[in-house]
């Protein structure tokens, strides 16, 4: 088997976790980790090479970015323009398809190939909902996540000047529509209802009802599960009250990783351009020969 050789570029949360999917992964060989702090030394870092660029590495096949999502393009970017493939999990919805558009001219004038937005939502989600639309074309879907930590929010918070750290929990409120709970410890200095009122002005607060709290520890209150609820209501062809339900509670940086994974193995067999998981093949995610697959699954 010709392994395909992912470099990991950043090593937070996602990316830790899917260092552990790759070594899971039969087809797979890690051709390295990219993060800033190359110096510091980490358990089970000192079997692959530690860099800080890509150009760095000998070969690559396709580079998993696990670096928050305001980061996504621009590392996109880097990689594609040296002929590498990339995977992300790139979650700010309003921003997908233009970001789409933008990688797929640069990963088709460099012969590489990128799917963007590969986590569990958008992502695996993105698949039940185009699957549940197909079952009723004419209907509404209802998403709702949580409860859970969110991790994309999570990001955007910590980013916040004068945050030491932060949590951000997404609490379902029914119909598609959540309250952020913000949990912060405040660096010292910093006055709390200014910060509060930059977090809840920050894009991916501004369109919820978000509750900002201060609290003496983040770490007492962390928990990385979370989970989702779908609900398609609708119509099929001329029969009325088609009703389709998903349901799953998850780790949410090991099923990221996990899609993210799928989504390396998916890429490096796509044409050049930029596609989102809804317009590639499911069976391109999968580990296996193709017909055996189609016996088991179909």
């Amino acid at each position: 088997m010709n392994k395909i050789k992912a470099a990991v570029v950043g090593y937070g949360n996602i990316g830790k976790y899917v260092v552990e999917a790759l070594e899971a992964a039969p087809d797979f060989e890690i051709a390295g980790i990219v993060r800033r702090a190359t110096s510091v030394a980490e358990a089970g870092l000192s079997k692959y090479p530690v860099v800080s660029s890509l150009e760095q590495l000998p070969k690559v096949d396709v580079a998993i970015l696990c670096t928050p999502s305001r980061l996504v393009e621009q590392s996109a970017v880097k990689a594609l323009e040296l002929g590498i493939s990339t995977v992300d999990s790139f979650d700010i919805h309003t921003g997908i398809a233009d970001m789409r558009a933008r990688l797929d001219q640069v990963a088709r004038k460099h012969n590489a190939a990128s799917i963007i937005s590969a986590g569990w939502d958008p992502g695996s989600d993105s698949v039940v909902r185009a699957l549940m639309e197909v079952c009723a074309p004419k209907g509404i879907t209802y998403t709702n996540f949580g409860p859970g930590m969110s991790m994309g929010h999570t990001v955007a918070v910590k980013a916040i000047e004068g945050v030491k750290a932060a949590l951000s929990m997404t609490i379902p409120l029914g119909t598609g529509i959540h309250r952020r709970m913000v949990y912060i410890e405040l660096e010292e200095g910093y006055d709390f209802e200014q910060v509060a009122a930059a977090i809840k002005s920050d894009a991916y607060f501004v369109h919820d009802e978000t509750h900002v709290t201060r609290v003496d520890s983040v770490d007492a209150l962390l928990d990385m599960g979370h989970g989702v609820n779908m609900v398609r209501k609708g119509v099929s062809g001329q029969t009325q009250n088609q009703r389709f339900e998903f349901n799953m509670s998850i780790d949410n940086p090991g099923l990221t990783s996990q899609i993210l994974v799928g989504a390396a193995r998916a890429v490096v067999r796509q044409r050049p351009g930029a596609y989102t998981m809804i317009e590639v093949p499911l069976i391109d995610f999968l580990l296996g020969d193709r017909d055996q697959l189609i016996r088991r699954l179909v």
